[in-house]
């Protein structure tokens, strides 16, 4: 596909990288030299230098004959802008990123009337990744399939869980119960969807998918059950934490926030009288004793700086709160913090990117199946996808013990009307199906893209053979 980037910050950059490694034909359009320069010697793709609101400058990044076009500048104004400028150009498909609060009650009428297909806004993304970590404490991360009756989540092994040491076919019958799949496991950096001779080992960070009461279930059993959330403690003031304390407060939960600008948090204060907003650096220690932050269940720090979020998220750590959760747009960083035993570690950028992939990929299908939704995990060396099978989705009705998906595919589970099926040997898709499925790298485009001549699928690989 033809696609052109307007803007090349964090977010950009981000979208170009993934993007150019699907191997789209990419150009990226930005006023300043140096990011230009960064992109042309990192990527794949072509830089041109100029203001992205500008005719000539779209026109000669080809956005007349552009698939897709997202605007993706510092500037909401600039991106609606820059869509309708180039949706009059011919482009087939534009997105904008659009930031700002003030916007989300008309930005509907905003779409139709500036040819705007759909709109990013990362920081909002980010509160409703956030505020649902904070909903189920005892996961390192979560993800949702067919509007919230399947879940997805990530935790770290410790010594002394029941499911360590024991390959995962002496576990069927306790996991069969509570009717959930041991889906991938992230171990020194390799991804490996487990089947039943896996032997899960202390550090492995476990994935588990299912109905989210099974889940629930299976952390109590492991007594790794968290209490709900009802005091958080953030630091920071900015869109992210506006987005969330709202969230939290509308949850019914006890928000209490540290920011350093007063003019910021007179301004939080007015939008949020409910929660209480304190003028101060939330990296002073001192501050934080004043301000009991051992007394919160729960820590996230958004601070603009991500060396700043995991220093002080670290910190939180050390004070013995259970649930601590920074913000951290840089990937390196990611790596250290699960190093020193903070899993929770959200990145706007990369939640924006897998919004946009997901529509990326649905262009590219026109094999009839509909991705509903798309998730990287493992830090992104998987990924979990949700399909609808259709009238061309190939196999219907064989027993997928008969079939053949290509290595490192996993059917983790179906939902067929108001069931929730964990697939077995004999189980076959229907049309109408949604299927979740996990895939270790690329390429899943469409459900007819899990077949191959190769390795024949074993019926429940993954955790309950």
């Amino acid at each position: 596909m033809k696609i052109v980037i307007v803007g090349n910050g964090k977010v950009g950059y981000s979208l170009a990288e993934q993007l150019a490694q699907e191997e789209h034909d990419i150009t990226v359009v930005d006023n300043q030299e140096a990011a230009l320069k960064r992109a042309s010697d990192a990527l794949d793709v072509m830089g041109v230098r100029g203001n992205g609101v500008a005719a000539s400058t779209l026109r000669e990044a080809g956005a007349g004959s552009a698939d897709l076009l997202i605007a993706a500048t510092n500037s909401d104004e600039v991106n609606m802008v820059c869509c309708l400028t180039a949706k009059s150009m011919g482009a087939k498909y534009t997105i904008a990123r659009i930031r700002n609060p003030e916007y989300a009650s008309g930005i509907a009428e905003l779409s139709q009337d500036l040819g705007i297909d759909m709109t990013v806004n990362p920081e909002n993304a980010t509160a409703i990744e956030i505020a649902r970590l904070l909903r189920f404490p005892s996961a390192a991360n979560i993800e949702t399939f067919c509007r919230g009756r399947v879940e997805l989540m990530g935790f770290r092994l410790q010594e002394g869980d029941f499911v360590v040491g024991k390959p995962v076919y002496a576990l069927s019958g306790q996991i069969k119960k509570l009717s959930l799949l041991f889906c991938a496991v992230e171990r020194g950096g390799e991804v490996i969807i487990p089947n039943g001779s896996f032997v899960p080992q202390v550090g492995d960070k476990l994935y588990l998918i299912g109905r989210p009461t099974s889940l629930d279930q299976f952390f109590r059993t492991l007594g790794r059950y968290a209490p709900k959330v009802r005091h958080v403690f953030l630091v920071g003031g900015g869109r992210v934490a506006l987005y969330l304390a709202n969230q939290l407060l509308k949850m019914r939960m006890q928000v209490k926030l540290v920011e350093k600008d007063p003019e910021r948090c007179r301004f939080i204060s007015e939008q949020l009288p409910k929660a209480t907003v304190i003028c101060g650096d939330g990296a002073d220690q001192e501050l934080l004793e004043t301000e009991r932050l051992t007394a919160s269940d729960a820590f996230v720090a958004l601070t603009d700086r991500d060396e700043e979020n995991l220093i002080i998220s670290l910190y939180a750590m050390q004070q013995g709160l259970s649930k601590v959760i920074a913000k951290s747009n840089r990937r390196n960083y990611t790596s250290i913090a699960q190093a020193v035993g903070l899993d929770s570690v959200v990145s706007p950028k990369l939640i924006t990117a897998q919004h946009i992939l997901k529509v990326v990929r649905g262009m590219q299908n026109s094999q009839g199946s509909v991705m509903n939704a798309l998730y990287r995990i493992a830090d992104g060396k998987a990924e979990a996808m949700e399909f609808t099978a259709g009238s061309s989705t190939r196999n219907l009705g064989v027993p997928l013990k008969d079939l053949r998906l290509r290595p490192g595919v996993l059917l983790a589970v179906l939902v067929r009307g108001s069931e929730i099926i964990i697939p077995e040997g004999s189980t076959s898709l229907r049309a109408g199906d949604n299927v979740i499925l996990i895939s270790r790298g690329g390429g899943i485009l469409d459900l007819n893209d899990i077949y191959t001549g190769g390795e024949s699928y074993t019926g429940r690989t993954g955790g309950t053979p």
